[in-house]
């Protein structure tokens, strides 16, 4: 992968807008249990950050992905990962399909404004029964006339409170599970509609994720993205992005982390010497940071098989994978080094802690993610 100086100015301006917009209210937006998102999207759109990726008709830059990835970088050095998650959600989860696949009217009415950062919108793939299991999901879209008729409810959905839409999927015929669900855009102030009040989750404290129920909620069927019965494949192709940004975010993160404790155990002295003399503490650090680089590298080959139009499944998968152990081991282990301080409720490394253990439960848990891997070396057990 080799950068230009516009990712170099990307990076700046995303550097600046985390400085500048969003850590000096971390702590108040993880106190009062919910960030702006509309006020903060506006921001980010103005500055043309909500659709680097996205077609230039719509408002986006029309940059490939290898710019995402330096924005997520970027982002996700914020202190606490609730609003990179929730922006995740904005860029990388709920718009790709649409970007891809929408009719023109569909775009210039939901992915338009989103990239604006006008809308606020939210992915409804999760169910109380059905998680990482996808094929699973029992909510359902009939036909009637021109309308789209649907019953059920999505469960974890991020930024469900302040969403002015979704992305659902929804099974759209009886037939088999991967070939009956379709992407459907819903506005969730239609009628049937009800949103839960935000649910008290262990991190990602400032990120509001709710419950969302359908009472025979009526939309029409031109809200369609793409084929019917084709949108468990495109929400295939919606997780790899979101699999390349869940690494891609972690990286800058972890090194804060790493970094702010090497700075704490040089001014924390025991027994006469700073902790970080002590060569557990050098060390470990050291593995962390390398851990952090061999990641790194990872990620941004997905990246670059994304951007050659190749398969990059495999990698991602990988990189979602270690990117979630890997959060737990800077967290856990550094930590570990900030002694009584690290267990602090408003610590920054207590806060990483608690938010970044999502990371291997969330958009596929580690243990989908080895049976992907485990199909793509071919040592998958067959159904017999």
């Amino acid at each position: 992968m080799q950068f230009t100086e516009e990712h170099d100015a990307l990076r700046k301006t995303v550097h600046e807008f985390v400085n500048q917009e969003m850590d000096p209210f971390i702590d108040e937006w993880e106190h009062e249990g919910i960030a702006p998102l509309h006020a903060l999207f506006k921001k980010m759109g103005n500055l043309g950050l909500l659709g680097i990726q996205k077609p230039e008709a719509y408002g986006g830059s029309g940059l490939d992905y290898s710019y995402n990835l330096v924005f997520a970088e970027e982002i996700g050095r914020a202190y606490g990962g609730s609003v990179p998650m929730a922006i995740g959600v904005q860029t990388d989860m709920a718009t790709p399909a649409l970007a891809r696949f929408g009719s023109d009217e569909l775009k210039r009415d939901f992915l338009a404004p989103a990239i604006a950062g006008d809308m606020v919108a939210c992915i409804g793939v999760s169910e109380p029964g059905a998680g990482s299991d996808v094929a699973g999901l029992k909510t359902t879209a009939r036909t009637e006339g021109d309308d789209y008729v649907i019953n059920g409810t999505k469960m974890w959905i991020t930024n469900a409170t302040q969403a002015d839409w979704i992305c659902l999927l929804a099974n759209t015929s009886d037939g088999q599970v991967h070939a009956n669900k379709s992407l459907i855009v819903v506005p969730l102030n239609t009628p049937g509609i009800t949103i839960s009040k935000p649910l008290n989750k262990l991190g990602m404290r400032a990120s509001d994720t709710g419950q969302i129920f359908f009472d025979d909620v009526r939309v029409p069927k031109r809200f369609l993205i793409g084929e019917e019965n084709k949108g468990f494949t495109m929400q295939m192709m919606q997780f790899q992005e979101e699999r390349m940004y869940a690494a891609a975010s972690a990286l800058k993160g972890m090194e804060r982390i790493i970094t702010d404790t090497i700075e704490w155990t040089k001014e924390r002295h025991t027994f006469g010497q700073p902790v970080i003399n002590n060569q557990t503490v050098h060390f470990m650090l050291a593995e962390l940071q390398s851990e952090v680089e061999a990641l790194r590298a990872l990620t941004w080959q997905a990246c670059q098989e994304h951007i050659d139009g190749k398969d990059a499944t495999y990698l991602a998968s990988i990189a979602k994978l270690k990117s979630g152990r890997l959060w737990r081991q800077v967290t856990d282990g550094c930590l570990q080094y900030w002694g009584g301080m690290g267990f602090m409720w408003d610590n920054p490394v207590a806060r990483a802690y608690r938010d970044t253990r999502i990371l291997s439960i969330a958009g596929g848990s580690d243990e989908m993610m080895l049976g992907i891997i485990a199909k793509y070396m071919d040592i998958f057990p067959k159904r017999r």
